[in-house]
């Protein structure tokens, strides 16, 4: 009788299976049959109760969907070049070793908190933008990333189109956007506008992650307007940790180039 209830057995665990693949692909979490039977005999051995069990196999699930989601965030946030923590040379910059560690944790997010990057183009801000990004991507926040001048491009063709407001609607619901290079170039009175309108609508609703190669105090320049930058200033650094990066570029190492040319304003040439 030994080998009859041995069969009946088997066949039950068969069934089994297949009700477990059926429930699976009902719930859309094919993964959970994977972990089911990889984790059975373990169980089994190591007399897991089934609550035990039960718990394990939905937190394969989970873990796999919520790394699944993260991978989907990170692609759909435009950046130009994945970057991590775990790569950015801290021993170039130990000042702000500690205050990037617990902006890694995405507590900023939670409470609408800005991060300002300064420092001299090639000392890591579009790095530390990235990285703390992708961070952000892993913590479940949704994230979009671009260049001052691609924000300014976007804005205007939804304000051409009569859509701004719904555009800027549109972008709170994201948990953090990252403008990077803040000062490369300045901007016409229409455009410092818009990307005031995108500071402002952003204001204690969501963050914001700027780079930029000058200090505030040249954002004048840039905005051409002292009166536009320094409400704009006010709005972001208001809720901010602001970190200030220094030394020579990264790229430049090993170049015999010592350092590059000090970045003025328009307003800086003219007056020179």
């Amino acid at each position: 009788m030994a080998p009859t209830k041995k069969t009946s057995g088997t066949a039950a665990s068969t069934e089994a299976v297949k009700q477990i693949t059926y429930l699976a692909a009902s719930l859309k979490a094919p993964r959970i049959t994977e972990a089911a039977a990889r984790l059975a005999d373990h169980a089994r051995d190591a007399g897991w109760t089934h609550e035990d069990y039960l718990a394990a196999v939905l937190e394969r699930e989970v873990s796999a969907r919520n790394a699944s989601g993260a991978r989907l965030r990170i692609r759909a946030a435009g950046f130009s070049g994945v970057k991590t923590l775990e790569d950015f040379h801290f021993d170039a910059q130990p000042a702000i070793r500690q205050q990037v560690g617990a902006l890694a944790s995405g507590g900023f997010l939670t409470e609408a908190r800005n991060v300002v990057l300064l420092g001299p183009p090639g000392t890591g801000k579009t790095h530390l933008a990235t990285a703390l990004g992708v961070a952000a991507a892993n913590h479940g926040h949704r994230v979009l990333f671009a260049t001052a001048t691609d924000w300014v491009t976007r804005l205007t063709e939804a304000h051409r189109a009569g859509r701004l407001p719904n555009e800027l609607a549109r972008l709170r619901r994201y948990g953090l956007i990252i403008i990077d290079e803040v000062g490369y170039l300045p901007f016409e009175q229409d455009a410092a506008n818009l990307f005031f309108q995108l500071v402002s609508s952003r204001y204690e609703h969501a963050s914001l992650i700027l780079t930029s190669n000058l200090p505030f105090s040249g954002w004048g320049g840039v905005f051409g307007d002292q009166a536009v930058a320094a409400a704009m200033i006010d709005r972001i650094v208001h809720h901010a940790d602001v970190l200030t990066l220094k030394g020579a570029s990264y790229r430049l190492r090993g170049r015999g180039i010592e350092s590059l040319p000090s970045i003025r304003t328009t307003t800086d040439q003219t007056e020179s």
